[in-house]
């Protein structure tokens, strides 16, 4: 396995209408590394956004999709999503503030 620092696990948020429910109860979906576990995963987001302390995190691998382009057939890249739960006494994280 590679070794990946902290800011190199969570690639990008997951904006989606059931992303943004989970909002409410401190429930975060981010696009994460496809080789970093659950404990990076924690570690990263405590490091990269000040006064958050993760209650858990739940990984899901997502196969790549099936594509063709006339008679060519392909697979997009496989990925990995995680869902960060926060404590109760956490802050929010800011970047999905505005959205």
């Amino acid at each position: 396995m590679a070794d990946v620092k902290y800011y190199d696990v969570i690639l990008k948020p997951v904006v989606t209408e059931k992303s943004m429910a989970g909002m409410g109860e401190k429930k975060y979906t981010f696009l994460v590394h496809p080789e970093a576990n659950k404990s990076q995963i924690k570690e990263a987001v405590e490091k990269m956004f000040e006064g958050t302390k993760v209650e858990s995190v739940n990984t899901m691998n997502m196969d790549g999709k099936k594509k063709r382009r006339g008679m060519a057939v392909g697979k997009t890249a496989k990925t990995k999503k995680a869902i960060v739960k926060l404590t109760a006494d956490s802050k929010d994280i800011e970047i999905f503030a505005g959205l």
